[in-house]
């Protein structure tokens, strides 16, 4: 059965993220900003965001920890676009080419609910063609929790068979799967298109 419709991932599969695009802006290349990286503004800290809470409140904790770093933790929210330079190659062209043939889209992003937004404003030229975008941060739920698979194909009006779901983590692919949504682990464009086309989409 070829799905109706796709669900995208953004993070590093539709856009590139990484705090040391910002960070590297910061601190000069060298071991203090991998120890930073490492050891302060953390993935598993940033994580706190996608889970729902404020930045105010994860900062100040972070703070209160690494006061030597206040000035450096607290850039963390206001230039947080920053660790999203651009676009991952090709797929921006291929959101283009589904939308343009009536391929219905959507997302579901670990995000935060206050970093999200203005995001989506800066992006508008492409996240206009998406039809709904659920995300974590305003849910209080994050991948791979089935949850919110559910919570999303709901919103979305779909049932799991009807779409196929695309993410570069592992185990957000593994979780989807596990509620009957298909899916494709993203390694890149190519192996993404060559995906969906065999699935008998319009790639």
């Amino acid at each position: 059965m070829t799905p109706k419709a796709v669900i995208f991932d953004i993070g590093r599969v539709l856009y590139h993220w990484d705090p040391r695009f910002l960070y590297e802006r910061l601190i000069p290349e060298g071991e203090a900003l991998d120890a930073f990286l490492r050891e302060v503004v953390t993935h598993d800290w940033h994580y706190q965001h996608d889970e729902g809470r404020d930045f105010a409140d994860t900062s100040a904790e972070l703070i209160a920890r690494f006061p030597q770093h206040a000035a450096l933790i607290a850039a963390w929210g206001p230039r947080f676009g920053e660790s999203i330079p651009g676009p991952v190659e090709h797929m921006h062209g291929l959101v283009e080419r589904l939308d343009a043939a009536g391929v219905p889209l959507f997302a579901i992003t670990n995000f935060s609910h206050e970093f999200f937004p203005p995001f989506r404003a800066r992006e508008a030229a492409l996240f206009d063609r998406f039809r709904d975008i659920v995300v974590s941060g305003d849910e209080k739920r994050v991948k791979p929790d089935p949850a919110l698979y559910r919570l999303a194909l709901d919103r979305f009006g779909l049932r799991p068979d009807e779409a196929v779901f695309i993410d570069d983590n592992a185990a957000n692919v593994a979780g989807a799967e596990a509620i009957g949504l298909r899916s494709i682990l993203f390694i890149g464009a190519g192996d993404c298109v060559a995906r969906l086309r065999a699935l008998g989409l319009p790639a």
